[in-house]
C-alpha cells in the first residue's frame, strides 16, 4: 500500500512562521511534522509515500530528499497553486496507482497512531469470503477524533463502524484516510477540488467505514498550538 501526505497548504494562521517555512517542515519537539508522519509510516511498512507541495515547495523537497534516510522512498508531486486535498489526490493518481491509499494531512501531529491497522480496512470481500459487487465496497475508511475547541460542532456521526452525515454525536475527522482511487475518477487533474463533498456523497450511500481514534492526536493550526506542544513535560518544567 501507497501513502501520501498532504503539504501543499499555505498555512495561513501559522504566518510570520509560514512566510519561510512550509507549514508541514515546522518542529515539534525537534523533527519536522512531516517527518513524523514518515516515520509512523514506514514503521507500519508504508515506504512509498507521494508528496504534494505548493508552497515553497521546493524547500520540502531539499529538506526530506528521496526519503532514503527515513526508511522510504519520496515522490513528489507538485501544484502550481494548492489543488486543495481531492485535486491534490487527482493531480497525483499516476503516482498513486490503481491500488487503495492511505492519506494523510503532513499538519497533524500522532505521533503513536499505527498506520498498520489501516492495511485490511477496506475488504473486497463479505464475511464469508464471497467477492462483493463493486456497488457494495467501501470507497474510503476514517478515522475520527473527539471535536477539538477549534471545531466543536464536528463532521461525521459513527454508527457500527460506519460514517454517517446524520446523527449524535458528531466527530472530528482526523485527517487520517484509506481511500480507494476510483473515487477521484471525475476529478481532471489541476483541478481545485476539496474532499468533504466527496466523502459525504459516499456515506450518504452507506460506502464509508470509520472508526474512533482515541491516541494523542493534535492538528496544528496556530502558533500557539504549536508552542503549547514545544513545552518541556510538566515535571520537566521551571
Amino acid at each position: 500500500m501507497k501513502a501520501m501526505i498532504f503539504a501543499a497548504g499555505r498555512g495561513e494562521r501559522m504566518r510570520p512562521l509560514t512566510d519561510t517555512c512550509p507549514k508541514p517542515l515546522l518542529k515539534v519537539r525537534g523533527r519536522p511534522l512531516i517527518v513524523w508522519q514518515i516515520l509512523s509510516l514506514v514503521r507500519a511498512g508504508i515506504t512509498e509515500i507521494v508528496i504534494n507541495h505548493a508552497h515553497l515547495g521546493q524547500m520540502i523537497e531539499d529538506t526530506l530528499g528521496d526519503g532514503s534516510r527515513f526508511g522510504a522512498r519520496l515522490f513528489y508531486s507538485p501544484e502550481t497553486t494548492a489543488l486543495e486535498t481531492a485535486g491534490g489526490i487527482a493531480q497525483a493518481r499516476h503516482l498513486l496507482g490503481e491500488e487503495a491509499f492511505i492519506a494523510v494531512s503532513g499538519d497533524i501531529w500522532c505521533p503513536h497512531f499505527d498506520y498498520s491497522e489501516l492495511l485490511t480496512v477496506l475488504e473486497d470481500e463479505d464475511p464469508w469470503g464471497n467477492p462483493l459487487p463493486q456497488d457494495q465496497r467501501d470507497m474510503a475508511w476514517l478515522y475520527l477524533v473527539k471535536n477539538p475547541p477549534f471545531h466543536p460542532e464536528g463532521d461525521f456521526a459513527l454508527n457500527n463502524f460506519a460514517i454517517a452525515n446524520e446523527g449524535q454525536p458528531k466527530l472530528t475527522f482526523a485527517n487520517i484516510g484509506v481511500y480507494r482511487p476510483q473515487m477521484f475518477d471525475g476529478i481532471a487533474p489541476g483541478t481545485h477540488a476539496k474532499l468533504g463533498p466527496l466523502l459525504r456523497q459516499y456515506a450518504d450511500q452507506g460506502r464509508i467505514g470509520g472508526d474512533v481514534y482515541r491516541g494523542q492526536w493534535h492538528n496544528v493550526g496556530t502558533t500557539e498550538q504549536l508552542e503549547a506542544l514545544n513545552l518541556p513535560p510538566q515535571g520537566n518544567r521551571p
